[in-house]
């Protein structure tokens, strides 16, 4: 069991049994572990907002707040990382801090599997400053999503349209437009492709098998900040 799944384990677990206590030997047998990874795991859950807390005592272990905890949520993982864009956007304002926690708890009851899923579609969406509110083709997203090749009709600054196989990796937004990063298989090199240029789309067969890293972007790393769910 990997660290995302036992922490999902972890909360399901004190919540079936709250307000009864569990110590950190009786879960580290649980699963498998030493108590001081559980001790790790229960402070990170703690830091993310879950409410668990310590009794004291011969008796005592850790308690989950059931009336203070979500249960397994339906989100998908597209939903999650949609609601880490729209709270990004609180930057800076007073409820920046409370919708941080907030994103933190909702992806702590997620299945493990799609919270891991959620992590990795995450890991391709990269913004500048407040990122930008310009739609993005619902056929685009869908395939950065199942990393599905895309052939789109595109046009550049001029206007003269093109048509052309890509790989999509993620996303680039700024102030003003989302970009499709991706693999230009005419070129034979990374573009960024502004979305509200792509006047069609194809989805293909093909699937993905590269992956986007920040190194790739040649803009000044301090500038992007990638998105992230914790």
């Amino acid at each position: 069991m990997n660290r995302t799944d036992r922490l999902y384990a972890l909360v399901e677990e004190l919540r079936a049994v709250s307000p009864r206590p569990r110590s950190a030997r009786w879960l580290a047998a649980r699963f498998e572990v030493s108590s001081r990874t559980i001790e790790r795991d229960l402070g990170a859950l703690q830091e993310a907002g879950v409410p668990i807390w310590a009794e004291p005592g011969r008796t005592g272990g850790y308690v989950l707040d059931r009336a203070r905890t979500l249960p397994p949520v339906n989100l998908t993982p597209a939903e999650a990382v949609a609601m880490a864009v729209a709270l990004h956007r609180l930057a800076g304002s007073p409820f920046a801090g409370p919708a941080a926690t907030a994103l933190r708890k909702l992806v702590a009851v997620l299945p493990a599997a799609d919270a891991a899923e959620a992590h990795r579609l995450a890991g391709r969406v990269h913004l500048i400053g407040d990122g930008p509110a310009t739609p993005v083709p619902a056929t685009v997203a869908d395939a950065v999503a199942a990393r599905r090749v895309l052939r789109i009709r595109y046009a550049d600054r001029a206007g003269a349209d093109s048509t052309r196989d890509v790989e999509p990796l993620g996303y680039l937004g700024n102030a003003r437009h989302w970009y499709l990063v991706a693999w230009c298989r005419l070129r034979d090199e990374l573009r960024c492709f502004r979305t509200d240029r792509i006047r069609s789309v194809w989805a293909l067969p093909d699937v993905v098998a590269r992956e986007l890293r920040l190194t790739d972007l040649d803009i000044p790393h301090e500038r992007v900040r990638p998105l992230s769910l914790v």
